[in-house]
Parts: structure tokens; sequence; C-alpha cells
């Protein structure tokens, strides 16, 4: 599935973009911090905070707690 980032303003998606790549780990389906191939997601809402972070589910789960 192709995973698009969610809109923010253009102040905020130049930070997340300068500061992690978040535009472009999306658009790769790759993860903004660990950098490795996006494969699945545990539920919707974990699939939803990829268009807003760029985390993979792993990522996800060390930063937010399972």
């Amino acid at each position: 599935m192709k995973h698009v980032p969610s809109e923010k303003s253009p102040e905020i998606e130049n930070v997340l973009e300068k500061m992690f790549g978040r535009t472009t780990a999306i658009d790769t389906q790759t993860c903004s911090y660990c950098k490795k191939p996006v494969t699945a997601f545990r539920d919707a809402l974990s699939e939803k905070e990829y268009s807003i972070s760029g985390l993979c589910q792993k990522c996800q789960d060390e930063v937010f707690g399972r």
C-alpha cells in the first residue's frame, strides 16, 4: 500500500524534512528514523501514525510503547 504524508503547515513540513527526512521516507516507503523499509503495521492507527511521523512499527513501539 502506498502511504501519503499527512498535510502540515509548510513551516512544520520543512522542519520535519530537515530533521528526519519524513516526506522522503514516506515517499520511498522507509522509516524516517531507522531508514529500513516499511513492511507492515499492527493496526490502522499505527499506519496513520506513519503518515504523520514516518516511523515504522518497530520505531513507533520504541518511541510510544507497545
